[in-house]
């Protein structure tokens, strides 16, 4: 882990980077749609500390409550600087853990997901979005030319990410799509479109251009059982009886000397 330094560059080689391209027209569309998909679940989720592994130029944390928050990159700038499949943290250090879009420039997402398995602590919190493949946005990054930003990155479907998160001992809180708009690089456009993206959300909500997925690490070990009461009032009653201890035989000496005792003799 080193300082995180000034200099932008691709994580594809020349060209536009992942953050570059969120401050375009199409970036500040996603980026919007995706701020509100992280605010309204990080203010119910507490701790000491988060982590946001990727897109660190975006404040995607700014309504979390957790008390120490960090930024981590592997090549563009941010607090941190790490390999994400390599994360330089013990075991069970963060609460909270976003990944913004990390799986997709990674060669070894699997490995990446085990990293951030590791590193969370139990019933710690990791959300993270992706591009669907099945949408506007998968169409636009097979058949385009383009190979910045997002485009030259490899879309993994939301099935495959789920079976990844549960392969490795996630359980999943939920899952949501958004952005059903046209991607077109024209704020006008799509300014002018926002009537396809409402249309979308309700007649085919599978075809969203990004997924928002939330997952908490389980960890085996014992479990509580607690009686059930309520239960319990409604099982009929018997009566049992209730043993006795019979009274002993007297010995036989003590019934002669009583048989003595109590002889009467005749008057005189």
């Amino acid at each position: 882990m080193q300082p995180a330094h000034p200099t932008h560059s691709s994580p594809h080689g020349d060209g536009e980077s992942f953050d570059e391209w969120l401050t375009t027209p199409l970036g500040q569309y996603v980026l919007a749609r995706e701020q509100r998909l992280f605010d309204q679940a990080l203010p119910d989720l507490f701790g000491f500390y988060a982590l946001q592994l990727g897109a660190a130029a975006a404040p995607l944390m700014q309504s979390s409550r957790v008390t120490h928050r960090f930024t981590m990159a592997w090549e563009t700038p941010a607090q941190l600087l790490a390999e994400a499949d390599q994360l330089p943290f013990a075991e069970n250090q963060f609460d909270v853990l976003l990944m913004p879009h990390t799986l997709e420039f990674q060669s070894l997402p699997h490995e990446v997901l085990r990293e951030a398995y590791r590193v969370l602590r139990p019933e710690g919190h990791l959300l993270l979005t992706g591009f669907n493949p099945y949408s506007m946005f998968g169409v636009k990054r097979y058949i385009g030319r383009d190979r910045h930003g997002p485009w030259g990155s490899e879309f993994i479907s939301l099935a495959r990410a789920k079976d990844w998160l549960t392969l490795l001992g996630f359980d999943l809180v939920g899952a949501q799509l958004a952005c059903f708009n046209v991607p077109t690089s024209r704020a006008r456009s799509i300014e002018r479109n926002e009537w396809l993206a409402r249309a979308g959300e309700r007649w085919w909500p599978f075809a969203g251009g990004v997924y928002f997925l939330h997952a908490v690490k389980r960890v085996a070990g014992v479990r509580l059982i607690r009686p059930d009461w309520a239960r319990a009032t409604r099982r009929r009653r018997g009566v049992a009886p209730v043993p006795t201890r019979a009274a002993a035989p007297l010995p036989e000496a003590t019934h002669a000397r009583s048989e003595t005792h109590c002889q009467k003799f005749p008057a005189p």
